[in-house]
């Protein structure tokens, strides 16, 4: 559970350092947009009060309660999840990366009541109207670590495990 905890603190402290870094040093809450790499990169600010593409963002401070249950409710399954059967070490990382994420954003909807996100990514000619953050990025990758990496950490199936009675 260390390599979670610390993995988590890591995630975690990015995210913040990020959001706090570009959104108030470099002034985007003002500016509303920053061209980084245009057309690619650019930083966008959003406050996003539902959950992805600022779905169920209609009823703000609700939303914003049952958000922050939801998020500490995953935290805490994915802990029982990794205790109960541990993965080998790149599950452990992918459960830490998800719980650091997870509670970026947890901490942005305590602090702003909305999550900051502003990275915006276009290409192509297709004009990306939505914006993300580390958080989110860190939520979706420990996700799919998670469904990759959980089930045997790389050691092969468990045919020989007892079963529990």
């Amino acid at each position: 559970m260390k390599t979670v905890a610390i993995t988590a603190a890591v995630i975690f402290v990015l995210d913040q350092l990020t959001k706090w870094w570009i959104v108030h040093m470099m002034g985007l809450d003002a500016k509303g947009i920053i061209e980084v790499w245009p057309p690619f990169l650019e930083f966008r600010m959003a406050w996003n009060y539902g959950i992805n593409f600022g779905l169920f963002s209609g009823q703000a401070d609700m939303t914003r309660w049952v958000l922050i249950a939801v998020a500490l409710g995953i935290v805490l399954f994915v802990l029982v999840w990794l205790r109960r059967d541990p993965p080998g070490l790149w599950g452990k990382i992918s459960g830490g990366v998800l719980i650091g994420g997870a509670l970026g954003n947890v901490v942005d909807r305590l602090l702003y009541g909305a999550v900051a996100d502003f990275l915006n990514m276009s290409c192509c000619g297709i004009d990306n109207p939505y914006a993300f953050n580390v958080a989110d990025i860190a939520i979706f990758v420990g996700a799919a670590g998670l469904v990759l990496f959980s089930d045997d950490g790389g050691k092969g199936p468990r045919t020989s495990r007892k079963k529990r009675a």
